[in-house]
């Protein structure tokens, strides 16, 4: 039996000025400090890279990232979707809140995207109604949730993919404090919300390894997708790694899918088993905000994991880097795709990982054994 491939990336924040530039924009009023108006993120980034014609068309932001995807052929495609689908005005005072109309959410399926882990600081930006308008509009296009649900049942459930004549993908997604996801996001037995870990302890490794073992069946290929951390530094707390590991060792685990952070971070392979401790954004209206411009969070990375499905252990890893501008991905160029790769590479020694450059604009990874 063939390996089972997967796409995977970081943040997809289609709010704020994204939406703006979709045919079917929300309203642009914002209630932030920094900026009033959604509009005001499309003229910084026009202002750096140049003009957006637009509306664009929903595969617009996808970009290069359709080419890559046609040319893996990914038996499945994951997104961290860090974006309410409404149009609500039921917004929270938090600072920043992303949303996009549930008309421009075709977007989402212009990449034939197959899951979206919704447990983030995000997906709540405009209150339980806007989470509730999220879950429809993706069961709508077809597209697996997990991570968020109606109460906290369909918060904890398990999005179930089917792989044809591989068996089966389940992915289960979880929040922590630590990214800025409030508390009181999490999803009761009569409320809607988030599934929300209250900390990386031996105790909730073991939760979420029964949680697995209830759910999974014979043949099963299973990803723990967690929303943890900041969005700059490239520390990897020693609870981060423990918590994986644990996963791993007791949950049969094949994938951590870690993101929060803004820029991609260290990757570990343990035990055959991928750990990226944080996928760096895909796709953000961050073009033209200055600060942090030394972690370069405008690359991003698609990564591509094969899996065997019979021992569900990992086989390869490619990672593609590409660069958003004027709100697209695009290619980037020879010299910031070799600084990506020293990056990662550097960040991922630690753990025994390799970041080598297999073909122009293509990276591979190595590890012992």
């Amino acid at each position: 039996m063939s390996a089972v491939r997967l796409f995977l990336c970081g943040d997809v924040m289609t709010g704020r000025g994204i939406d703006q530039v979709l045919p079917h924009p929300c309203d642009p009023m914002l209630h932030e400090g920094y900026v009033q108006s959604a509009l005001d993120y499309v003229q910084l980034a026009e202002a750096l890279n140049g003009p957006i014609a637009r509306p664009v068309d929903p595969a617009y932001i996808w970009g290069a990232a359709l080419d890559e995807l046609h040319r893996s052929r990914p038996d499945a495609r994951m997104v961290n979707l860090e974006t309410s689908i409404t149009r609500s005005e039921d917004y929270l005072d938090k600072g920043i809140n992303y949303r996009m109309s549930p008309e421009n959410a075709e977007c989402l399926s212009a990449a034939a995207i197959d899951c979206c882990v919704l447990a983030n600081n995000h997906v709540l930006d405009w209150g339980r109604e806007g989470l509730l308008d999220t879950l429809a509009t993706l069961q709508r296009l077809k597209i697996k949730a997990a991570g968020a649900g109606r109460d906290l049942a369909g918060a904890g459930a398990p999005a179930v993919l089917p792989i044809t004549g591989k068996g089966r993908l389940l992915v289960f997604s979880f929040a922590l404090a630590s990214s800025g996801t409030p508390r009181r996001w999490a999803a009761k037995p009569d409320a809607a919300g988030v599934s929300f870990l209250a900390d990386l302890s031996e105790a909730s490794a073991d939760r979420v390894c029964e949680h697995i073992v209830q759910a999974r069946q014979p043949g099963d290929i299973v990803i723990v997708s967690l929303h943890w951390g900041p969005n700059w530094g490239y520390d990897i707390p020693d609870e981060q790694t423990r918590f994986a590991h644990a996963v791993i060792d007791r949950g049969g685990v094949s994938i951590i899918h870690g993101h929060s952070s803004h820029h991609a971070k260290a990757i570990e392979i343990y035990r055959s088993r991928l750990v990226l401790y944080g996928c760096g954004d895909f796709i953000n209206d961050y073009e033209g905000i200055e600060g942090y411009e030394n972690y370069r969070g405008d690359l991003a990375l698609m990564y591509f994991a094969d899996i065997d499905p019979a021992s569900g252990v990992l086989t390869r890893v490619e990672i593609v880097p590409l660069q958003i501008r004027r709100f697209q991905l695009v290619l980037p160029s020879a010299d910031d795709a070799e600084w990506v790769r020293q990056r990662l590479d550097r960040e991922s020694r630690r753990f025994g990982t390799g970041v080598a450059t297999t073909s122009p604009g293509r990276l591979a990874l190595s590890w012992p054994g």
